[in-house]
This record gives C-alpha cells, structure tokens and sequence, in this order.
C-alpha cells in the first residue's frame, strides 16, 4: 500500500471518529452538558437520581408526584458541582444561575399542598431522614433550622404553614437551612406598560396551582452577595428585567465546596401533582443555557373527558326525546347517589362502646355549611379546622378533619379519643367527641371565641389588642392547673407532648385553655412510658427525647417552660438578635439573668405596665422548668404551688454552662439535641442547691 493510501485512509478514520464523537453527544439525553453547565428540555433519557415518588414518564415529564397523599420525591442532577473556591482560608461561593419550566395540578387551586424546591446540598446530606407534606421532602422537625445542614434552596409553596411563618398558600421563597423563608413574595412577575423604566413595570400575579406551566430563574451573584428569583409564563419569550425577590446573602458560609443540585417535592393531604418540564444550570456568572420550549413535554389535565363522553353518548342515543330522558333519568340517580355518598360515614363493630361519643358526618356537615373556607379557622400540619354551629342545640363546635388509614392502630386511637373526650377541667379544650369516613376523621372541639394564644402574641393586627400582664399571668397559672389535672388528677397520665401558644385558646373571658390532643399519649399512674417517635414543635422539646425517646410529664414541664418565658417575653422560643443570628430565647433570658437585669426580657409592647415581683417569679418558674437536666425539673404540683404562693421558689442563681458541659452531668445523650437548635450561644441555666430540692 503507497503512503497516499495510507494517507487518505487515517483522514477517512479520524472523520468517522468525529461523526461518532458527535454522534454520542447528540443521542440518548435531550441534554447538552458541560463539566459546569448543563441543560435538560424535557428529560427523555435523562440520567437523573431519582427517588421516592419521582419518575420520567413516556412523554420526557419529570413527575415528582403523582397525587398520592403523603409522599416525598427527590431528582438530582448525576453530578456533583464545585461551589466555592478558597483563596486563602476564606472559602468564597461560585456565582451560578439555573432556570427550569414546572407545573403543579391540583382539582382545587385552594387546598393543594405543598410544593416544589430547587436545592443545593453536601453530598453528605441524608435526604432519606426528610419527611413529606409541610416539609417538602427537603427536612424534618429535628433538621429543619439546623445551620449544619448547608442546605440552600428556593422554594414553590402552595399551602400557607404558620409554623413556617408562610405569608399565604402561593409564594416563592429564599431558603437557608430551614423553611422558614428568609425571603419570600406571592408568586408574580413584572411586565412592562409600555412607559419605559421603573415606573413603566405593571406587578402581575401568578397562581403556582393553576394547572400551567411557569418558569423561574434562580440567580446568584458570587460578588454582590445577592440572591435573584424571577418567575414568568412559561410562553413569555423574554427573561422579566425586575425580579419578584432580590435579597442580599453571602452563601460562603452555607455552601459546601462540592455539592448536589437537584428537585425536592412532597404532597400531604390534598391531591397534587408536581411536574418538571426543562431545567438548565451554569456555573461563574454564565446565563443558564437557554430552554428549547419548542421541545419541552406537555402537562397533563384533572379530567378533560367531558366532551368525549358527550359525543359518545350522541352515537348511543340518537333520539333526541330518547336522550333527554335517559340523561334526566340518569342525573336523578346521580343526585340521589351523591347525596348519599355525601353523609357516608365508615361504621365497624368495635365502635359501638363509643355511641354516645361518635356524631354523625350530615349534622358536621350541616353545621360547617359543607366544610366551606368562610368557616376555615386554620390550617396545621395534622389537618383544617372549621367553626360550625350544630342545628339543633345551636352550640358552637370547632371541627378537625384528620387524613388517616383505616386499619393499623384505628380501634386504639378512637378509644384514646373517648377517654380524652371524658376530661373535664376548666382550663382544657373539651374534646366532644368524632367522626369517621373512608380515609378521614373528624374530632369535635367546643369552640373558643377568641382564637389561640400565638395570634395575641404575634398577631400585629389592629384588631387585635395586645394582652395586658394581668390577662398572661392568668394563661400561664391557668395552663400549669391543667397541666396538673393531666399529669396526675386524672385517672390516668396524659403526656400532651405539644404545649405551645398556638395551642392554647382563649375563651369569651381569655382564660388559657389548652386544646390539640392529636399527639396525646395515655399510660397508667406507676406505668412506665413506651418509648415512640419523638413528636412535637422544635423549640419545645425536651433535650432528653433524643436520647430515650420517652414522652413524660417532665418532658411537658420542659415546654410548658418554654411556653411562660414565650408569654412573658412575647417572643417565639427562636428568636434573632441584633446580628440576624438565631438564638434560643431561654438561652437571651439567661443572659438578662446574668447581667441582673431579667425583666428587661418582659414584652416591650408593655410598655412597663406589669407586676414586677410576678413577672420575676415567672420568669424563674420558665427557667427552672426548661432546666435541661430532667431531675432538676419541678412536677406541676410543685409549679401551681409557687404559682399560687403556696411554696416558696428555691434560691436560684445564674451561671452560664454549655450544653456539652450539662451533657457530661447526665453522661451522654445530649450531642445530637444541641445539633439541632441554631442558637449563636448554646447556653443554659443551671440551678445551683436543686438537684435534691424539687424533684419529689
């Protein structure tokens, strides 16, 4: 063979090897990706990690959910990405930018729940541990707020949580290792009116469940320190010029240097499904690469067989005369049939020793004018809660529709639900009784006219006046009396395990009474506690439930402390000091404690106006109470009687210890409690002279 030979066939292999090389690139993902950008329209062959519910359908979706109620998805981009780079002992975060189509489907724009995050995370991060509805799959109640997660994200909310401080049931949210949105706005975007400049942008509206498909850009500017998040129409051609959120934060300290990126989703108790259609990422400042729309799948639609079954009952059919009479025929059946449905109640035999307790789901429903949203007093994370009136004793009721399954532990709880319903105290929420149908249970609660406890606290509504001191030290030794009832009066121990201002409720004469039962746990007196999952609201928990997952008294006695310092001081048990840290307010009053000036921690909005020596004794009783050491808690006997005068308070006095330093007094246990609480300062009181005196 001569050397042209040769020649000529090295140029014809190297040109086949470059047809193959862009051969490979342009097959398989609908996705052009560098080793810092990446770009996905649709994800037909895409290689995403995928988990829980996630799915790629046939058409090239990202299904994230697919209406089943409590579930959690996860879908991440394969590899991991470089977001700091360290020049000198600095660490500096990366600028980057992403931009993704989604939808969200919900039969009922108004009870959809509960949305979608774009997150960056530590590989190391355990998304396994994350729990589904108000927690979006991303934390739960131990992690959410944990600033050692490094956990940034943005998320796509459509129900409003109050223990996220949500500011309605459709917004966009900045997220820094909690839900709690250190940014957020009502989902919308900025057009232009044609006037040219600032004042020439008309803000609209977006509804995040309506059922069409939007785009968002997530940006981040390595240099400024500032987070933008822009939303549109997915069929607006143009990229907004004003962001819906713009809000200044150095992800230095968040970021971990290689980290995921990826989708987090989760529905509760409503049906809802979320779906992504394109995402693309890059990485220095670099626009994220463009989204080809032309490519991207199309949303499916809640029904749409309307016309279908129209037309096919024309072919059935064809007598005019004929047709109106089988479908006036067939709407009567119809009618009768729903109204029928409409009152199904779920009955098994079990429940006849609980007659007298159980109400029938016509007269709930009669009485909440069919569970209407002018009815709708709140939304928690357990379910809604409707005022209602009964038809025929008037009586005014607060009704809690629970989502259930009919079958494990169903005969246990309704009895638990009798025996609470048979408590009788004046400062406890009368449970009257429930209902049950095919997955749902409805409990009955008397109705208190002046709302919760957290609303008087925090409401910062005009008509809503604030509580004079008089009024809180009334809830607070009215609490502890019902506490003790539960601990110890009854006729068996009740653990609450959820005492909180938004808990309790005020009556027409704002007396405290303590309500939500949902997380109640019963044991007989000289039983020993079984050990269940730790339950409750960060902030409340006792420091002792992550090591023995034990409910007791003295793990209510730990937040009932939390709760007199929250009234005391109107302030939530997490709070932010000067330096936008977040602090436990146990550990701000301790600091008052120790620089001799504990009532300056009384509530502001006062203005001075409270009994001094009774806002000390307060104030003490909520420290010794939320001691950390379990044995160096009183018994509510013991706090109703130095409420009431009837026991002197121990001497107490103020030094700063650790949290690790208390930890080795009980000799483990008490890492992973303080991991969980973002406190700038993790310190406690400890009481000196009472490790002997108040545990009886």
């Amino acid at each position: 063979m001569s050397s042209s030979s040769i020649l000529q066939n090295s140029k014809k292999m190297l040109s086949i090897i470059s047809l193959c090389a862009i051969h490979i690139l342009a097959v398989g993902v609908n996705a052009a990706a560098s080793a810092e950008q990446f770009v996905y329209s649709g994800f037909t062959g895409a290689n995403l990690t995928l988990d829980g519910a996630a799915v790629v359908t046939p058409s090239g979706l990202l299904e994230l959910t697919n209406g089943t109620l409590r579930q959690k998805a996860h879908a991440i981009h394969p590899s991991p990405l470089r977001f700091r780079n360290r020049t000198g002992s600095s660490p500096a975060a990366r600028s980057f930018s992403a931009c993704f189509a989604f939808g969200i489907l919900c039969p009922d724009p108004n009870a959809c729940g509960h949305g979608i995050v774009l997150f960056v995370a530590p590989e190391s991060y355990d998304l396994s541990a994350a729990l589904p509805s108000q927690f979006i799959g991303l934390v739960n109640g131990t992690t959410n707020g944990d600033a050692g997660d490094h956990l940034f994200g943005v998320e796509l909310d459509t129900d409003q949580n109050n223990e996220f401080r949500d500011i309605d049931g459709n917004h966009a949210g900045v997220d820094i290792n909690s839900l709690v949105s250190v940014s957020s706005a009502t989902a919308g975007y900025y057009s232009s009116s044609g006037g040219g400049g600032a004042a020439g942008l008309l803000s609209r509206n977006l509804t995040l469940a309506s059922g069409e498909a939007m785009r968002v850009w997530v940006e981040y500017d390595g240099e400024d320190k500032r987070i933008d998040v822009t939303m549109a129409p997915l069929e607006m051609a143009n990229k907004p010029s004003k962001p819906l959120i713009s809000t200044g934060y150095d992800l230095s300290t968040v970021l971990t240097d290689v980290a995921r990126v990826g989708f987090s989703s989760a529905t509760g108790s409503f049906d809802s499904r979320h779906y992504v259609l394109g995402w693309s990422f890059a990485m220095d400042g670099v626009p994220a690469p463009a989204i080809d729309i032309s490519k991207l799948p199309k949303l499916p639609r809640f029904g749409g067989s309307k016309q279908h079954r129209a037309r096919l009952l024309a072919e059935i059919v064809p007598p005019v005369a004929t047709a109106v009479v089988i479908l006036g025929f067939g709407a009567i059946v119809i009618l009768l049939v729903r109204r029928r449905l409409r009152y199904t109640e779920l009955h098994e035999d079990w429940e006849v020793e609980f007659g007298p307790h159980r109400f029938s789901y016509k007269d709930l429903f009669n009485a909440t004018e069919g569970f209407k949203n002018k009815n709708l007093l709140g939304v928690g994370g357990f379910g809604r809660v409707y005022k209602g009136v009964l038809p025929a004793s008037k009586m005014e009721i607060a009704v809690k529709k629970v989502s259930h399954d009919s079958k494990q532990g169903m005969k246990e709880f309704v009895a638990e639900v009798v025996s609470i319903g048979r408590l009788q105290h004046r400062n406890l929420v009368q449970l009257l009784g429930y209902c049950r149908r095919k997955g749902e249970l409805l409990l009955v609660y008397e109705y208190m006219s002046n709302g919760s406890l957290d609303k008087h606290l925090y409401g910062g509504s005009d008509d809503i006046p604030i509580l004079d001191w008089d009024q809180r030290f009334r809830i607070v030794k009215g609490i502890a009396a019902g506490l003790l009832y539960l601990h110890e009066e009854w006729e068996k121990v009740i653990v609450h395990r959820d005492i909180k201002a938004s808990n309790v409720l005020l009556d027409s004469d704002m007396d405290g009474r303590l309500g939500d039962f949902g997380l109640a746990r019963l044991y007989d007196h000289g039983a020993n506690p079984h050990t269940t999952h730790v339950v409750g609201t960060i902030g409340y928990l006792a420091p002792e439930l992550g090591r023995t997952s034990k409910a007791t008294p003295l793990t209510d006695v730990f937040a009932f402390g939390i709760f007199v310092l929250e009234v005391v001081c109107g302030e939530r048990p997490i709070k932010q000091n000067s330096n936008g840290d977040q602090l436990l307010l146990v550990d701000w009053v301790v600091d008052h404690w120790h620089k001799g000036s504990l009532t300056d921690t009384v509530d502001a909005r006062l203005r001075g106006t409270y009994n001094i020596s009774e806002a000390s004794l307060a104030l003490k009783m909520g420290l010794l109470c939320a001691h950390p050491l379990s044995s160096a808690r009183p018994s509510m006997r013991q706090v109703v009687k130095y409420f009431n005068g009837d026991m002197p308070l121990p001497e107490m006095n103020p030094t700063l210890q650790s949290f690790e330093s208390l930890a080795l007094m009980q000799n483990e246990g008490f890492d992973s409690y303080v991991m969980s609480y973002p406190s700038s300062v993790a310190t406690m009181t400890t009481l000196s002279n009472l490790s002997g005196e108040v545990v009886t």
